[in-house]
């Protein structure tokens, strides 16, 4: 074999999430950031799962596209998240108040967030995806303990104004998944083994 054909595909993460950044940084291999340009709105009649997905596909897509080399190396990793609340698809608040309104309506009941992932394979032209569901219920909390947290966190570009991976947690009553990192924004679970269908080296020595 090779030494070229030893050589790990480069990895890019197609986000310009924080959050996202910092659950890769867990698996402990290299990887670049593009943050990819596209618009995130739900097409018409659009199911939360199929808009998870297609936007997970759209980022990786689009950042595969934005490499300008080794891009016939590469594995790109797109990700998205849309939560559901009464059959509705709710966002990311973006101000102070729609955060709350959001959290005001939530209380005591249980919202539904789809985490979806893509792994674009620019060797191949390929792509892996999935979509992990997170199911939260939210605890009655009062109207000054919703102000409290919100000053606390401002999580205005989080999903469903929750931020789990921080004070967050203190509203939410209970959280079921098949995997513990969905809900912050990057499954890493469902990654991990798209990248081994892949051929990348993972808990691999060096």
């Amino acid at each position: 074999m090779s030494e070229a054909s030893k050589t790990p595909p480069r990895l890019i993460l197609a986000s310009s999430s924080p959050y996202r950044r910092e659950l890769l940084t867990r698996l402990r291999i290299p990887f670049d950031v593009v943050s990819p340009d596209i618009d995130e709105a739900p097409l018409a009649g659009e199911t939360p799962e199929a808009t998870a997905v297609r936007l997970s596909m759209a980022k990786a897509r689009a950042a595969a596209g934005n490499v300008s080399d080794d891009r016939a190396n590469a594995l790109v990793i797109g990700s998205d998240q849309v939560a559901t609340f009464d059959g509705t698809q709710i966002g990311k608040p973006g101000t102070h108040e729609k955060a709350f309104a959001q959290l005001q309506a939530m209380r005591g009941r249980s919202v539904e967030f789809h985490s979806a992932l893509c792994l674009f394979d620019s060797r191949t032209g390929g792509a892996q995806s999935a979509d992990i569901v997170t199911r939260v219920r939210f605890r009655r909390y009062s109207d000054a303990q919703i102000e409290t947290y919100l000053r606390a966190e401002t999580p205005y570009d989080c999903a469903g104004s929750a931020k789990a991976e921080g004070l967050g947690i203190a509203l939410l009553e209970a959280i079921e998944s098949d995997d513990p990192t969905a809900l912050i924004g990057l499954p890493l679970i469902a990654l991990t083994g798209m990248l081994v269908n892949a051929g990348y080296p993972i808990l691999e020595a060096a």
